[in-house]
């Protein structure tokens, strides 16, 4: 999902509401935000640290947003799925693409907001950024909504309990009504991306 359009909201209710479901906690190169906990949010690293995790190979996927460096550990992911838990990535399409790769299994979901300025306000709403920021977030958006058909499943985040009933029915096999292949999609995909570029890049 593109920053903005409600994605962490939505994690971590459905992780509240499923107990087989964990949340791989990412690595990070960011600086932490005020509210912001240290191994729940995010283990936040320096780059020198996190260039030899890279090394040493312990990310399953890994990628550069918004000049900051994210990475999912391969052993934390490992200890979860072994565990018969299901473990939920919130992850870049950067990352998507190298999960998909590593573990053909792993199903994808991509959220995207219900208009451009929604996402908009939204991002204004958190009250974090500056105005230099927000128009980069934006243009940010434009780039990550563009691999919205890559994804096995595609849900529009216009209303939260209908977003959360979407992705649950998807974590229990049901999830034939976010298809990619929705009629309705590709009127809102040209409007978020303003380009046309309804099918997705490569």
């Amino acid at each position: 999902a593109p920053s903005g359009a409600g994605k962490t909201s939505l994690v971590r209710e459905l992780v509240a509401r499923n107990p087989r479901l964990s949340v791989s906690v990412s690595y990070t190169t960011r600086p932490r935000r005020p509210r912001e906990r240290p191994g729940i949010d995010y283990h936040f690293v320096s780059e020198p640290e996190f260039a030899q995790m890279v090394a040493a190979g312990r990310f399953i996927e890994y990628a550069r947003v918004f000049n900051y460096h994210y990475g999912t550990d391969r052993e934390a992911v490992g200890k979860i799925l072994s565990a018969d838990r299901d473990v939920l990535l919130e992850i870049d399409w950067q990352g998507a693409r190298q999960v998909r790769a590593a573990m053909p299994d792993a199903v994808s979901i991509f959220i995207l907001p219900p208009s451009r300025a929604e996402l908009e306000r939204r991002l204004r709403q958190r009250g974090t950024d500056s105005e230099e920021v927000i128009a980069h977030r934006l243009r940010e958006a434009e780039t990550d909504m563009s691999h919205w058909n890559e994804y096995d499943y595609v849900i529009v985040n216009d209303n939260f309990d209908h977003a959360l009933a979407q992705l649950s029915a998807v974590l229990a096999g049901n999830g034939t009504g976010a298809h990619p292949d929705r009629a309705e999609l590709k009127a809102l995909v040209g409007e978020l991306l303003r380009t046309g570029r309804s099918e997705g890049a490569g």
